[in-house]
């Protein structure tokens, strides 16, 4: 028998809940009231990257390759959740590739990013998953993904080092073995 929506509870919620009984708080009080719901509404806007796959977001999105030079989208922010700690860490991930046949239209690859940030990851995943997903949809010559972020659970915790920044970098094709390439890329990244 199906109950309506409403008189349902959201698990997220009810742990959320319990979560703050466990650390002391009353979950009743005014101010936390609506905290449980909320938490279970931003965990799951925070995670929806597990409902889709990057052909989802790209679609129509690729297109036949015009010219030979590198396509590069710098400085994309993301934001993700430690996997470790569910705290989060942000920063921005630089992103190039030199076509084969086909291009990506720009705006697909932050829906790339955003794909793969919106799930419980680590730093260095999320580079490998970028990297390995224009691989696979656009057969580039090479793919350079790096990644500069400030993870919380360094900040707010642990060593408590609020200002360290860990920098990721995954290589594809040609710039995996040709350094002059991958030089090329990396200092259009810093200019």
């Amino acid at each position: 028998m199906n109950m309506p929506v409403e008189t349902l509870t959201d698990p997220i919620a009810e742990y959320a809940r319990a979560m703050l009984a466990h650390l002391g708080e009353d979950a009743h009080r005014p101010g936390l009231a609506d905290t449980p719901k909320r938490f279970a509404n931003a965990m799951r806007f925070l995670t929806e990257g597990y409902e889709a796959e990057p052909e989802d977001v790209v679609g129509g999105g690729i297109f036949e390759a015009e010219g030979d030079g590198v396509v590069l989208v710098r400085d994309v922010e993301f934001h993700s959740l430690c996997e470790h700690h569910l705290l989060p860490f942000f920063g921005r991930v630089h992103v190039a590739y030199l076509p084969g046949e086909r291009i990506i239209g720009l705006s697909k690859i932050p829906r790339i990013v955003d794909l793969y940030a919106r799930r419980l990851q680590v730093q260095e995943r999320i580079t490998e998953q970028v990297a390995d997903a224009l691989v696979r949809l656009l057969q580039p010559k090479g793919v350079l993904v790096l990644a500069e972020a400030r993870h919380l659970c360094m900040a707010m915790r642990g060593v408590e080092k609020q200002l360290s920044v860990t920098a990721t970098r995954t290589l594809r094709g040609c710039y995996a073995h040709d350094a002059v390439a991958r030089q090329e890329v990396l200092s259009m990244i810093k200019t």
